[in-house]
Formats: C-alpha cells, structure tokens, sequence
C-alpha cells in the first residue's frame, strides 16, 4: 500500500529522503515501518507543546490531545485539523486506518476507535516519525 507521491506539497526522491532522514525515521515514514514499543522518549513525554512531522516539519498534535494509551506508543485523541490524512492498510492479514501527513504523505501510524472521549479515537503514533517542539 501506497500514496502517490504527487498527491502531496511536500515531495522528493527516495534518495533525498533517504538523506534527509535517520535510517529509522526513513523507515517509518517512507515504507510504512513501525518502531517497538516503549522504545520512543516521546510516549512518555508530557510537556506542553506541538508534535511535528519529522519528515517535514508540518505540526500534527498538540499536548492537549497526547493521553497515556498504554500501548507503548505515543497516542492522541485527536490530530490538528487538516494534518493528517488516512489510508485503509490491509497489510498483517488485517484491515486498519493508517495515518499519514497530509503535507509529505510520511506514514505516522494508525488510528484506532478505542480511545478516551472526547473523540473515542486513538491516533497511535511511531515517535520516530514525530518531534516534538515545547512552547
């Protein structure tokens, strides 16, 4: 599964991503990888401020959406209006909502209808494909 890579502002050859990223984060955000859980300081960060994509910048979540899921990954209630698309992922014999940037197309992870209200949605993120930026 893919999207192509012209519906986006933001895009570049896999070799520039492949520079302009860590092996991981190239990983995550350009072939759809997933990190292993409980390995991102960002699941347990719970400053104040932005989670950006670390493909392009564009800010994602805000602090005010970040709950402990318990699931070893950063999670959200809810994403910024506009900063995210979705994707239906039948990969792992399975069908689920995948979540990407709505700027670069970079693969953030999944979303889930099992969160806490007031959305009900768990936006469960690689932390490698997120930075986050403290007001």
């Amino acid at each position: 599964m893919s999207v192509a890579n012209n519906e986006f502002e933001i895009t570049k050859p896999e070799t520039e991503w492949q520079k302009d990223l860590t092996p991981e984060q190239f990983k995550v955000l350009r072939k759809h990888g997933t990190e292993r859980a409980h390995t991102s300081e960002l699941d347990k960060q719970y400053g104040e401020g932005t989670y950006a994509c670390a493909g392009c910048g564009q800010p994602l979540f805000t602090s005010e959406t970040k709950f402990n899921s318990r699931t070893g990954w950063p999670s959200f209630f809810a994403p910024i209006e506009g900063a995210v698309g979705t994707t239906v992922d039948k990969a792992l014999f399975m069908t689920r909502t995948e979540v990407h940037c709505s700027r670069c197309g970079g693969h953030l992870g999944h979303v889930f209808n099992d969160g806490p209200q007031p959305t009900g949605d768990r936006y469960c993120m690689n932390g490698v494909s997120l930075k986050f930026i403290a007001d």
